[in-house]
Parts: C-alpha cells; sequence; structure tokens
C-alpha cells in the first residue's frame, strides 16, 4: 500500500500550533494510521484537536492530546546557536572549498556539538559537509548521517596471482554484467534470503515494515551516483596483518549503501527532527533528535539495521562474483563512511561521532580509502588520531560538481585516461570520469598521522550505473 503523504503544513491548517507537536502527530500518523487514507487522518487529527483532553487515556492518540493540553503552557523558541563555532581541525585546508568550511562552521554552532574535524578530500554537502566529523552530546542529527546510510566500502582479496586479470578480461566482464545490479530499476531476479530480515524492527517500526519488501528485493545491488563493483589489483606491502604474503593479487572492490532502506529512512526522521527541533531556518537540515527520546532511540535503531543492511548488500554482491571466478576470498576488509557511533572521548563521556563522508580511523581500525576509477584505493589501519576525531577520509573527494564535469571534460579525453591507465569500464557517466575527482594521492599526504598504509587497490575492470 502506497505511503501515507501526510504534510506538517496539512496540520498546520488544521490550527495545529508550531513545535513540538506537530512531529508527534505526524509520527503516531505514520506508524498507527498508514492504511488510512489522508483525509481520513486529518479528520481525526482534527477531532483530537478540537478536545484534547477526551483523548488523553487514549491508547495512540493520548501522545497527541498530552502535548496540546500541554501547550498552552509552553512556548516554542527557536534553539539558539553558539556566536561563534567550536575550534576544530582541518586537514588540508588550502585544497578545501571555502563553502564546506562556512557548513563545518555552523555544525559547530549547534548547541550539542562537543567537536569536530573536516577531513582532507572535504567538499560541500547539505547540511554537514561530505568530509565533515563531527560529535554530538545526547543527540543524532539524520542528516548529519545522510541519505545513504551505511555508505560503506568492501574489499575481497583473492589468493590468484594479478596477471589473471590480463588473460581474463572479458570474461570477469561479463561476470560484472550478470552478477552486479546498478540504479533504481536493476534488481536480482533470484535474491537470496538473509538474517536481516529477520530482525524484530522491521516488525516492531511500521516504518521499517513497509520498506522490508523493498529491501529484499534490492539486495545484493548497488545505488548510482559514484557506486562501483570493481575488479582490480592489490599490492600487499611487507608489513600487513593479513593472511596474503607481500605481493600482487587479484580483487573485487565495491562502493554502496543501504538503498531505498536508508534514504527512507532519512526522509522520515529529517523531516520529524525538523518538526520537534525549532532550529533557525538556515540549518534546519542540521535538525536533531535527542538520543534519549522515543524518536531518537527509534532513529538509532533503523540507521543501525539500515548500516547492516548495506553490509549484507556487499557481502551478496562479492558472495556472486566469488561463485563466479570459483575462488574463496583469502580476507576482506570493509568500513562504513556514512554512519554515526558511539564513542567515548578521554572526558569519560560518551559522545554521537557523526561521519559524512569519513573512515573510522580508531586505533588498529582497518579501512578502505578509494581514488577514482584510474586512481588508486588504500588498505589503512587507523591511528587513532584525536584531532581527527579518530577519523580519516572516505576518498579522494569531488573537485568539479557534476555539473561542471559534464560541462568540462571531453569524451575523448576521458577515454584516453582510461586506456592509458588500463581501465575496462562498464557504465558511468562523465560526472564520475577521473578528472572531476581531487588528486588522492595528495589527498593522502594530509592523513600520515591519521593512518597507516597496508597497500593499495588499482582499478582494472569498474562497472557503475547506466551500464
Amino acid at each position: 500500500m502506497a505511503k501515507l503523504k501526510l504534510r506538517s503544513k496539512q496540520l498546520r491548517a488544521l490550527g495545529y500550533p508550531a513545535g513540538k507537536v506537530i512531529g508527534v502527530a505526524m509520527d503516531v500518523a505514520q506508524k498507527n494510521y498508514r492504511r488510512n487514507t489522508v483525509e481520513e487522518v486529518l479528520e481525526v487529527l482534527g477531532e483530537v484537536l478540537k478536545s484534547p483532553k477526551r483523548f488523553l487515556k487514549h491508547d495512540v492518540l493520548g501522545r497527541i492530546s498530552s502535548e496540546l493540553v500541554a501547550e498552552p503552557e509552553e512556548t516554542v523558541e527557536e534553539i539558539k546557536l553558539r556566536e561563534k563555532p567550536l575550534a576544530y581541525k582541518v586537514f588540508g585546508s588550502k585544497f578545501i572549498d571555502s563553502t564546506a568550511k562556512e557548513q563545518m562552521n555552523t555544525a559547530l554552532r549547534l548547541p550539542v556539538a562537543t567537536a569536530g574535524a573536516l577531513m582532507p578530500d572535504a567538499h560541500t554537502g547539505y547540511g554537514l559537509p561530505i568530509g565533515g566529523v563531527l560529535a554530538t552530546e545526547n543527540a543524532i542529527i539524520p542528516y548529519g548521517v545522510g541519505v545513504d546510510i551505511g555508505c560503506r566500502m568492501c574489499l575481497s582479496v583473492y589468493d590468484i596471482t594479478a596477471s589473471f586479470i590480463g588473460g581474463h578480461r572479458k570474461q570477469l566482464m561479463n561476470f560484472l554484467k550478470e552478477h552486479s545490479k546498478f540504479g533504481m530499476k536493476e534488481v536480482h531476479k533470484d535474491p537470496e534470503d538473509h538474517e536481516i530480515f529477520e530482525r524484530k524492527a522491521f516488525s516492531e517500526i511500521k516504518l521499517l515494515s513497509t520498506l522490508k519488501d523493498k529491501a529484499y528485493k534490492q539486495l545484493g545491488s548497488s545505488g548510482g551516483g559514484n557506486h562501483f563493483v570493481e575488479f582490480g589489483i592489490v599490492d600487499l606491502y611487507d608489513k600487513n596483518e593479513f593472511s596474503l604474503a607481500a605481493g600482487k593479487y587479484l580483487a573485487i572492490l565495491s562502493h554502496s549503501g543501504s538503498r531505498g532502506l536508508g534514504a527512507n529512512i532519512a526522509r522520515h526522521y529529517t523531516d520529524l527532527a525538523m518538526e520537534t527541533c525549532p532550529l533557525p531556518k538556515q540549518v534546519r537540515h542540521l535538525s536533531y533528535l535527542e538520543m534519549n527520546s522515543e524518536l531518537g532511540q527509534e532513529y538509532w535503531i533503523a540507521m543501525n539495521l539500515a548500516g547492516d543492511y548495506a553490509s549484507a548488500c556487499h557481502h551478496d554482491i562479492h558472495r556472486r562474483l566469488g561463485r563466479a571466478i570459483g575462488e574463496k576470498a583469502a580476507f576482506m576488509v570493509e568500513n562504513h563512511h556514512n554512519f554515526a557511533w558511539k564513542e567515548t572521548f578521554d572526558d569519560g563521556i560518551e559522545r554521537i561521532v557523526h561521519r559524512k563522508g569519513a573512515t573510522p580511523a580508531k586505533k588498529g581500525d582497518l579501512g578502505i580509502i578509494p581514488g577514482s576509477m584510474t586512481a588508486p584505493g588504500y588498505i589503512v589501519k587507523g591511528k587513532g588520531n584525536p584531532a581527527a576525531l579518530q577519523s580519516a577520509s572516505h576518498g579522494a573527494g569531488r573537485k568539479m560538481s557534476r555539473k561542471k564535469a559534464k560541462n568540462s571534460i571531453s569524451g575523448s579525453e576521458w577515454k584516453k585516461t582510461l586506456k592509458d591507465h588500463g581501465v575496462s569500464l562498464i557504465g558511468a557517466g562523465i560526472d564520475e570520469a577521473p578528472m572531476a575527482y581531487k588528486d588522492i594521492e595528495r589527498v593522502m599526504s594530509f592523513q600520515n598521522d591519521m593512518v597507516e598504509v597496508l597497500g593499495t587497490f588499482q582499478p582494472k575492470i569498474v562497472r557503475m550505473d547506466r551500464g
């Protein structure tokens, strides 16, 4: 059944006062009246507004009436920002655009913000900049996590020499065409069962129950934009922590997130946060949910489910391709880079650390920092740098907007670059051409105190959307 398309302006038109009660009413409606029409729901909400005391003991509508009864005694005041942002470290500042810095400055004026850092691949985002790391106290910002919850990297390395690619390029290209799916329409005809769909959250949170079927169909698929699945060559250094000796091996690298599941969770809870957290208009997308609130806890559960689902998608992709080449991976390295974590700082206080386009780099953490379709990615181990909030970049970072890339990069230039690097490409638009990205080696040069490099990954066969 279609989603209940209830809007806050419709509640205001009924006479609902601005503030928390609108967010509560929308939440109650989405959870309990999804099978009703908008007109029917508005009629019910109108009755509660007329006689709120009559519904105080109602199992469902009591939450709304309690807010309405209390409303005359409360005044909803706009949350004030700090006059100045908290101080924070910017890595590679010279190569980061001013708008990204301004966005980070704004985030660090939030009253719940406690610390921040800007990674060397940072660029302008929406709400938080891409490459922004923000710690908050008792608060979670849905848009600080981002729309693609749990967007992540996953690397499988095989005990097969790198020369395998040269003799099997066409076969590997066919494997990618057959076993990887991209964008809004492509899904596997035979989605595999996964324990993720047995999670209680799918039945206990109504929003998630409406998204379960689509999530099942999209399992093992990747999104559009800069998401990819690649065959390439891993070069392991002498000092590594894996089951293979130093040398060059066949590997699969994937980049994608939680598909429609995460996108819908992000939109739903961002809307609720903006209704219940009256921030100034210019920062409304940084609206937060208190962690000790019902909505905050609900979003936390949904976010973690989306992150685990993203991981399940990657594992499904790698399992399918591994079966196709007839080998099991010698080892796997993976990490989120659009997520939030509970982390305890030196003062012993737990904070929520949002990494929107940033790689966790606590001491000993393993991760992947990709370059572009022709530039190497890096297998790294975190050093736990406190100035970086134990984080690192999530890639090279864009130096051109998608529009600028389309208008300034020629197809012939792009094809020559691919040929010069020995890369076969399936799909992708010119907005994903390697020239649209920063120099990954320069980005990595600013991270010597954040991560140790254990090896590299060089793409050789790349599959993206529109292929």
